[in-house]
């Protein structure tokens, strides 16, 4: 089968597919801020001294949390999220969008890696730091915020630019829920001009063209933290 570069290149498909791509990219974002969030809480109750009850219930959910999100597939977890937790939902008078449910959805997994990330930038920090910060008086929780997140941040940041890449490579999965990202929307015009090698090396190009951009940001990024500590 021939490059048929008029199936890609033509007004009505280009709209369609600068749009799915912003969904794309949109999902992606948002899916990582959710995961940053919930899985920086959830690697601070992993390295909570057991030293009280609650504690120990806090370590044990995220842990539970951490088995039940990595040990299930991404599909399984957002249908259940689509058709059973937002099956029945309303919101002035309509439907939770699917978009919506798709960045939840890879928000609540992305927790979990993002969760034994941060866990790993957490315990890089030297202890005499924690110990530094609470024999200056603050709290534990002032201490973790103001001396030790900021220098985990530093180590963790490749891992959590692998964590963006593989997600955006993950939406496709969102097309079970009704979303139309950047390649559901490639498969759809496979479809409809029967012609396999076009969009396909289309969307191939604009897949690495992206991750090459975000690899650049990320590497930039590195260095102005580098620079930040004289090194």
């Amino acid at each position: 089968m021939k490059l048929d570069l008029t199936i890609i290149f033509n007004e009505k498909t280009m709209l369609l597919l600068v749009k799915a791509y912003g969904w794309t990219l949109a999902i992606t974002v948002m899916a990582l801020v959710i995961g940053i969030i919930i899985g920086t809480i959830l690697a601070i109750f992993m390295v909570l001294p057991k030293t009280n009850i609650v504690n120990k219930v806090l370590n044990s959910f995220a842990n539970i949390y951490l088995a039940v999100v990595r040990g299930t597939p991404l599909l399984v977890q957002l249908m259940i999220i689509s058709f059973v937790i937002f099956a029945d939902v309303i919101f002035f008078n309509r439907t939770v969008s699917p978009y919506l449910i798709a960045t939840i959805g890879f928000g609540i997994n992305s927790g979990a890696y993002v969760a034994e990330i941060m866990r790993g930038g957490i315990l890089s920090v030297d202890k005499g730091q924690m110990e530094a910060g609470r024999s200056l008086g603050l709290g534990y929780g002032q201490t973790m915020k103001s001396i030790i997140l900021p220098q985990s941040a530093k180590n963790i940041l490749p891992s959590l630019g692998n964590e963006a890449i593989a997600l955006i490579k993950e939406t496709s999965v969102a097309l079970v829920i009704g979303v139309s990202e950047f390649f559901t929307t490639i498969k759809s015009i496979v479809n409809t001009s029967y012609n396999v090698v076009t969009p396909y090396l289309f969307a191939a190009i604009i897949y690495l063209v992206t991750v090459m951009a975000m690899t650049a940001l990320l590497k930039k990024f590195e260095k102005r933290l580098r620079k930040s500590d004289g090194k």
